[in-house]
């Protein structure tokens, strides 16, 4: 069992930080995404915009055979957006346009992939297949999963653990913060790993829908409700205020609306999608129909079995958008433990065997690997977060493709570390990349300061929590690597046990 957990562990180690780190991180990805777009004031909506939205799609695209508005949620830093598929266009030319919440009115924002981009690296990487991604990611959360019961079952002591964390003790303090983090939120540890292989549940086993279905179209056909039909009177559409519709809707179902999609506007026998925003734990993710002929609702019982019901479930514990904020940041600091219990593990195995190392200058070549991927992926990947969000500052707003070179900075900075370091001795090539990370981190606040009106002490005044938080959270990370860089520069290994240095002095007599 320890040899399990061991390489378990370790050959999906360096995948499995950067899920935990980006997973981690994607619990805020809403706030996140209302950071780096520091052009919206609020994530509400308002009756009057939902109104001027449909007024600016019948004016703007009486011909298209759909429109589409995503509605932000209260906490969101998406805006209100809408957007339609021109006549005869292909989906590559949809237009889009972006409103103010509250007035409707049209606005212009920086191009961003936001939080959603950290969300969607954890589990379908980037610059690769997405198929590719997922079947990766599942094997390295299988993995996890093996290592988590492999590690209850090694750990005699595991509450004696719980308790115990030494500082200054090499080898047996990195034990110590590896048990310490992976015991205090182990029952988090076990739900984020089991849920997450909820999510990838086709990727998997795909096999039950291939053994009884002719393909997964077929599946979703008969798993989920088809679109109800509309009414096909030849009467006039009545064209009820949107916002009456989705208040109506909301009312009858108990949802928050998200998204919603109008087919064949303008014309009788058209119906209206509203779907729901996903913000309640187990709340069906099924659509909401209305007629728009009458404006009245179409369907609004929702029947889905115990086994969708379930996995639903699963989702949204994992994802944890249903949470109120004592709960997420709950989520949040079990994913940092869990975070820094993943990379402690990886630190651990060249701790382990640099000890006994011979000579600890002459390393075997899957040592000097194992370290330099650590140094790579642990300390790269958080530079790379940091560089993200300054290049969300410092990229002109105007930039053509500017949300992708947001995403090619932070792997940029991230392929920078994993070049500089092999070069330099490991001890300082972990101080140099956390020092860098730490200036990196302390630089967020700084530049948002100079760059917007919402730096910390005008978010302070206007008690604008969401920017104070971030900066907060930027300064914290930074003071954080440096202490770290600080005390990897300032550690001194301890001199060889007496009995091999009267050894090694009786062999040169």
């Amino acid at each position: 069992m320890a040899s399990l957990h061991t390489w378990a562990g370790l050959v999906p180690g360096w995948l499995l930080f950067v899920i935990f780190l980006f997973g981690t991180v994607s619990f805020f990805n809403d706030e996140i995404s209302r950071w780096m777009r520091p052009e919206l004031q609020s994530g509400s909506v308002s009756a009057q915009a939902l109104d001027r939205a449909a007024h600016l799609l019948r004016e703007r695209a009486p011909d298209a055979d759909s429109w589409n508005i995503a509605l932000p949620s209260a906490r969101s830093g998406s805006a209100l957006t809408i957007s339609w598929i021109p006549a005869g266009a292909s989906w590559r030319e949809r237009r889009e346009l972006t409103l103010d919440g509250i007035s409707g009115r049209e606005i212009g924002i920086r191009k961003t992939a936001g939080g959603n981009f950290l969300y969607r690296m954890h589990f379908d990487l980037h610059y690769m297949p997405v198929m590719w991604a997922r079947y990766l990611v599942s094997i390295a959360a299988l993995s996890m999963l093996v290592a988590i019961l492999s590690g209850v079952v090694t750990h005699k002591k595991i509450f004696t653990d719980f308790f115990l964390l030494r500082f200054g003790k090499g080898q047996r303090s990195w034990l110590d913060a590896h048990n310490v983090t992976a015991i205090l939120a182990l029952p988090f540890h076990l739900m984020i790993t089991y849920t997450g292989l909820a999510t990838l549940l086709f990727t998997l086993m795909p096999w039950a829908i291939s053994a009884n279905f002719a393909d997964s179209a077929a599946y979703y056909e008969s798993v989920y409700q088809p679109a109800p039909q509309p009414s096909t009177a030849e009467a006039a559409p009545r064209n009820p205020p949107l916002s009456e519709m989705v208040a109506r809707a909301e009312q009858v179902t108990g949802m928050t609306a998200g998204t919603i999609s109008i087919d064949k506007p303008g014309v009788a026998g058209g119906t209206m999608a509203i779907w729901p925003l996903g913000d309640r734990l187990g709340a069906s993710k099924d659509a909401v129909y209305i007629d728009m002929s009458n404006g009245e609702l179409i369907d609004a019982h929702h029947h889905v079995g115990g086994a969708v019901a379930t996995h639903w479930t699963m989702v949204d514990l994992h994802a944890g958008r249903f949470s109120f904020p004592v709960l997420r940041w709950l989520y949040f600091l079990s994913g940092v433990g869990g975070t820094v219990m993943v990379a402690s593990g990886l630190v651990l195995w060249t701790v382990k065997r640099r000890a006994k190392l011979p000579d600890p200058t002459r390393s075997h070549i899957g040592f000097r690997l194992v370290e330099r991927l650590n140094i790579g992926v642990i300390a790269g990947s958080c530079t790379g977060i940091a560089v993200y969000f300054l290049a969300n500052r410092l990229l002109p707003v105007e930039m053509a493709s500017r949300a992708d070179w947001e995403i090619n900075s932070l792997f940029i900075a991230w392929g920078g570390v994993f070049v500089w370091t092999p070069g330099r001795p490991a001890k300082r090539a972990w101080t140099e990349a956390l020092a860098a990370c730490a200036v990196l981190y302390a630089l967020v606040p700084v530049v948002n300061a100079l760059t917007t009106a919402r730096g910390l002490i005008p978010s302070l005044i206007a008690q604008d929590w969401v920017f104070v938080g971030f900066d907060g959270v930027m300064l914290a990370m930074a003071v954080a690597c440096a202490f770290t860089a600080w005390k990897v520069a300032s550690h001194k290994a301890k001199a060889a046990p007496r009995r091999k240095v009267r050894a090694a002095v009786e062999a040169t007599l």
